[in-house]
């Protein structure tokens, strides 16, 4: 029988899509995917198409490494679990012991642009993961996924309605990725074969400062956005009393600081070398979704 590929946190938007890539894109028979869960009973339409639908749960090692056992390639998806500090790196750690104890012999895991001294918040969860990967002994692929496109979607339709767009980013720049292409790369490197273990850089085909990005979806939706630029400080307390949760605020505000500290200024080829076509452009992206 054919070697197995499996995908963790298969319910979630992206392990769907890659999933979807697998089958669609790459012609992967179903029954060669496994694909794992905390809620099986979410994937019953995968089920039906002939994907091995398998029980992880990251708080559990034992789970995990029942679910990976007889699977040659592995995608690691990382996890949500950003509720308490430390949390979500010791899951990783328990994926990739679990995979070492089951014979797994790659992971391709999804990490972040630059985490490596990085203002994220939670960055230093995705740079511990890919220390542990790389010590493991294991093969591994490391794509290091720009912010998706579909995020902004969450902050257009305020600032189309305020006609202000409230940001610490400075002049910084950064290329936002579309999650299908994210999920066409994963899937890409997942079905590479005797890969060399090596990272990625997973961006959009364009790099833009935020006034560019506001300019672009002012031209798409023909209405008028004013870049309003304000402090970590201004950007935080304006995102609590907007009704964020603080936690989120400060998450949010640390991608702008980032941003503004050059550390998302990158831009590759990789999502056109992992999968034979370019990725998606902005502009496209806005008119797709406006």
């Amino acid at each position: 029988m054919s070697q197995k590929l499996l995908v963790t946190g298969a319910s979630g938007h992206l392990g769907q899509q890659v999933i979807t890539h697998l089958i669609e894109t790459y012609g992967v028979s179903p029954e060669r995917i496994v694909a794992t869960t905390r809620n099986p009973e979410k994937l019953a339409a995968l089920a039906a198409k002939g994907v091995s639908i398998r029980k992880a749960d990251f708080d559990d090692a034992a789970s995990v490494t029942a679910a990976f056992s007889s699977v040659h390639r592995l995608l690691l998806i990382s996890t949500d679990a950003l509720d308490k500090p430390g949390r979500r790196l010791a899951q990783h750690r328990t994926a990739i012991e679990s995979a070492k104890k089951a014979g797994v012999r790659h992971v391709v895991y999804t990490s972040m642009p630059n985490p490596e001294g990085s203002l994220v918040s939670f960055a230093p969860d995705h740079l511990g993961t890919e220390q542990a990967l790389t010590a493991s002994g294991l093969g591994w692929t490391i794509l290091r996924n720009c912010w998706y496109m579909e995020n902004l979607n969450l902050a257009i339709p305020a600032a189309l309605e305020s006609g202000k767009w409230f940001t610490s980013a400075g002049n910084g720049r950064l290329s936002h990725v579309s999650r299908d292409d994210c999920a066409r790369a994963a899937a890409g490197a997942l079905i590479q074969e005797n890969s060399p273990s090596s990272r990625y850089d997973i961006t959009g085909p364009e790099k833009r400062t935020f006034a560019e990005i506001a300019a672009l979806i002012s031209e798409v939706h023909g209405k008028p956005i004013e870049v309003v630029n304000v402090t970590d400080e201004q950007l935080t307390q304006g995102l609590v009393a907007a009704g964020v949760p603080a936690p989120v605020a400060t998450m949010l505000t640390s991608f702008d600081a980032n941003t503004r500290a050059g550390k998302f200024d990158v831009l590759s080829d990789a999502v056109e070398k992992l999968t034979g076509k370019p990725p998606r452009k902005l502009r496209d992206f806005l008119i797709a979704s406006r």
